[in-house]
């Protein structure tokens, strides 16, 4: 069995292509791998305390790689930290990253190529799934998510805070995508089939 190593938002897309991966059985997880905001002490991006990404990764029973940089950090300091941790796990055999990419084909070029100066290679389980299929999937699998952050100028404020449910499905405006994967919002995900048990409501309400 091959394996791998899963890049980690503690977000829905990453959640689900987890999922993807234990449910077949073909591959096995070594390490969730998370940047984080040195500074902020949160996860780059979805702005998650690093409390919660830890209380998250020991209920998916998976230990965390943390890739840290600075708050005002350019692409290429991504770049060398990043490369910096995958060269580490490739010293151990481990050539395969898993993404939750969806429909990005320049960010799913960008990655692969990244990977390539190492010798290493993506997979990612949830390319060119539909959208609102992919979402419905997300909760009929009783995944429970918040929306963390959202970009105004897609979804107004009000979103933030809320539950990733039917209702949320229903009301979601039809000029953004579904899944935000053009930065609409983030999501941090809390329980659901993968989780050992739930992070608590009160942690939730403070990432």
């Amino acid at each position: 069995m091959e394996k791998v190593l899963v890049s980690w938002s503690g977000g829905k897309d990453s959640t689900m292509a987890l999922h993807d991966v234990l449910s077949k059985r073909t591959l096995r997880v070594v390490a969730l791998l998370t940047t984080i905001t040195e500074e902020y002490d949160r996860i780059s991006m979805h702005g998650v305390r690093r409390s919660l990404l830890e209380y998250q990764a020991e209920s998916l029973g998976f230990p965390l790689e943390l890739v840290i940089l600075t708050k005002n950090g350019t692409n290429e300091e991504y770049e060398i930290q990043f490369s910096k941790t995958l060269e580490k796990y490739k010293a151990l055999g481990i050539t395969s990253v898993v993404f939750g990419d969806i429909f990005l084909e320049d960010l799913k070029k960008y990655r692969e190529k990244q990977l390539a100066r190492l010798g290493m290679h993506g997979i990612f389980p949830l390319w060119k799934k539909e959208p609102g299929e992919l979402l419905r999937s997300f909760i009929a699998l009783k995944f429970k998510a918040v929306i963390v952050c959202v970009d105004t100028q897609y979804l107004a404020q009000h979103y933030a805070g809320t539950l990733i449910d039917e209702r949320f499905i229903a009301e979601f405006p039809g000029s953004a995508d579904i899944c935000g994967e053009n930065g609409e919002y983030h999501s941090f995900v809390y329980d659901g089939p993968i989780f050992k048990s739930p992070v608590r409501s009160q942690w939730v309400k403070n990432c």
